[in-house]
């Protein structure tokens, strides 16, 4: 395990050590191991092993990645107790930047401007500080998505809308049909009620104001009473809370759960509660029911797939959802190496098809996605015009517990958004 400190250690003896133990830049050579520790799963971290494994063959560099059962505690201690691996991979920013004061800057170690300039826009500044890039993405996930039910479509011949007027009028004429209700929405999730609903206005803020305005909003500095909010807000109420569009309306959506996809199958119209679209993140297909995931894992989309949710008229296509950073707390040859190729778009060889995967790259080579599910939402992250980390993750816990209590109340009809986003802005 090789120290982060060193380039203060060595300061006074880095000129005398430079023919010996540096490359051209006056880097040390590093010792032919480095080691990573992040929060992957089980499947994914052994895929990430199998992607360094390959690497290392031409390479030379072994590499060892651990996954941390509690990354954000656990890394803390590891580093409290001098274990810190060579590299970190945070799933979130924020926690990132909590240590930044143990990391090195990225530039410091390798050049990033490769890396920065494949990455889709928005990636490059979800871990700065004091102007200094202290983290970036190795692995991306997506909530900008929209799974529906192609046979059902299919029997009522409706069409997967590729804009956002054409979503409008399939609300519309799934209304007018009669043949059920077009949108499943539920945002129950026990202590953690309301955070699907904070997803949809996330989703907004981000497609009609792009991501500078969107991390001021994360920071405060953009207030949640403010125009370009609120716009977001009456966007999500015309999708979700007008008569009609969700059974139950709001006061539904308030109590049922987020992962119950079992109306989407329905066959029965509104008598069974049959719903036609839900927008969800990646990971809502570990709540389909068994029948529907079994299809899905043998490569049958009869009953389950899905499209990127639209950008509104007036707005961009912005992806929302999460990721693995990396940071580095050692700066030799091989670290640098080694983040040349996780930070790069060649990452995904052996995880795309192995893993849940997603490459944060424009670039990256989406024939490698396995399937034409994961193909969708492999392209839905290369094409978007910017990406927004989830918003509520990145802000103080307390409004984000707040975004959670008053967006529910505001789904459930019991106040209004002026009341709501006074509430929420007042935890800042």
């Amino acid at each position: 395990m090789k120290a982060k400190r060193f380039l203060a250690a060595a300061a006074v003896a880095a000129v005398a050590a430079a023919a010996l133990t540096s490359c051209a830049a006056g880097k040390p050579a590093g010792d032919g191991e480095v080691t990573i520790f992040g929060g992957y799963g089980e499947a994914q971290a052994k895929a990430f092993q199998a992607e360094l494994d390959a690497w290392s063959e031409t390479s030379g560099i072994k590499v060892t990645f651990t996954s941390l059962a509690s990354f954000d505690t656990d890394i803390k201690a590891k580093v409290t107790a001098g274990q810190q691996p060579d590299i970190a991979m945070w799933p979130q920013p924020g926690g990132l930047l909590d240590m930044s004061d143990n990391l090195l800057p990225l530039s410091d170690v390798t050049d990033i401007a490769p890396a920065q300039a494949s990455l889709v826009p928005g990636w490059d500044t979800l871990a700065v500080k004091d102007g200094a890039v202290y983290g970036l993405p190795v692995s991306a996930n997506v909530k900008t998505l929209v799974f529906y039910n192609p046979a059902a479509f299919a029997a009522n011949g409706y069409t997967v809308p590729t804009t956002d007027a054409e979503l409008t009028a399939l609300t519309e004429k799934i209304k007018t049909d009669g043949s059920g209700y077009p949108w499943c929405a539920g945002i129950e999730s026990g202590g953690a009620t309301g955070w699907a609903i904070t997803d949809w206005l996330e989703q907004y803020v981000l497609d009609y104001n792009g991501v500078d305005v969107y991390n001021k909003w994360i920071a405060g500095d953009v207030t949640f009473d403010s125009a370009e909010v609120t716009r977001a807000a009456e966007k999500v109420a015309s999708t979700l809370l007008a008569p009609g569009n969700v059974n139950g309306g709001g006061a539904a959506m308030a109590t049922d759960n987020f992962g119950n996809t079992t109306p989407l199958f329905e066959t029965g119209g509104k008598a069974k509660g049959q719903c036609f679209m839900l927008r969800q993140g990646s990971f809502i297909t570990d709540f389909f029911p068994e029948a529907i995931k079994a299809q899905v894992a043998a490569g049958d989309y009869t009953n389950a797939n899905v499209f990127p949710l639209p950008a509104p008229e007036g707005g961009q296509a912005g992806v929302l959802g999460g990721g693995d950073l990396a940071a580095a707390f050692t700066n030799d040859a091989d670290v640098a190496k080694v983040l040349d190729f996780i930070l790069s778009d060649k990452v995904g060889t052996v995880m795309a098809s192995a893993s849940s995967f997603v490459s944060p790259h424009k670039t990256f080579d989406t024939s490698l996605y396995p399937n034409s599910l994961t193909k969708t939402v492999g392209e839905t992250m290369s094409s978007a015009a910017v990406f927004g980390f989830d918003g509520s993750d990145r802000m103080p816990s307390a409004v984000n517990a707040q975004f959670w209590l008053s967006g529910t109340d505001w789904v459930a009809g019991k106040v209004d958004w002026a009341t709501a986003a006074a509430a929420i802005q007042g935890k800042y």
